[in-house]
């Protein structure tokens, strides 16, 4: 089987939530390797959890994420985190895909998973709230609209959230989203064997 799909140069949107501290060290050191290989990071975060584990959430630009894929970004990161060597203790390397119920850390995953619900924290107030839920109804280069879930008296249905505001996000699960995203990832994977097809023809040529 061959990689040369995961190999070329992919055009990495940034992430508008980025860690702090440590968490933001260690995403420093491996990011561009992940980048490199044609994953996208999605976070960082080194945890208590038996005793101590690194998780490193990332994912294919078309955001599907196997077994493999974590495998071989497991296998990329290791020599480079052994080198610099961030974290002064023994911890577990635990990659995996960002899940259903992802965090949104990028622009294009506001847009992606336009229609479902979300819940969010933003830095700053916005309509005299830091925190929202609702369904996200449209989101463009600024900032995303949510529909919101319960709103309060005297509060607009809707409300606008700038991307520069936003602290924290993430889908919440419902049978609407597992649908969807299952769709989505059947879509994706047909996708990357019909681009893997259309390679192993053209070596036999």
């Amino acid at each position: 089987m061959s990689d040369t799909t995961q190999t070329e140069t992919v055009a990495i949107e940034p992430r508008l939530i980025v860690e702090t501290g440590l968490d933001r060290r260690v995403a420093d050191i491996i990011e561009p390797t992940i980048e490199q290989i044609g994953y996208q990071l999605v976070r960082v975060r080194l945890s208590a959890q038996n005793g101590a584990t690194l998780q490193i959430m990332c994912e294919r630009p078309d955001g599907t994420m196997t077994v493999e894929d974590c495998e071989k970004v497991s296998m990329a990161v290791s020599p480079v985190l052994d080198v610099e060597d961030p974290i002064d203790k023994a911890y577990h390397l635990e990659v995996s895909s960002p899940g259903i119920d992802r965090p949104m850390v990028r622009k294009s995953d506001f847009s992606r998973w336009t229609g479902h619900l979300l819940k969010c924290e933003t830095s700053i107030l916005v309509e005299s709230r830091k925190r929202f839920r609702g369904k996200i109804v449209a989101a463009d280069e600024n900032g995303f609209t949510l529909e919101r879930d319960q709103p309060a008296a005297g509060e607009e249905p809707t409300v606008v959230i700038p991307f520069t505001a936003l602290a924290e996000g993430r889908l919440i699960l419902t049978d609407e989203l597992i649908r969807d995203a299952l769709a989505a990832d059947k879509k994706a994977k047909a996708a990357q064997a019909a681009n893997q097809n259309d390679e192993d023809g053209d070596e036999e040529e």
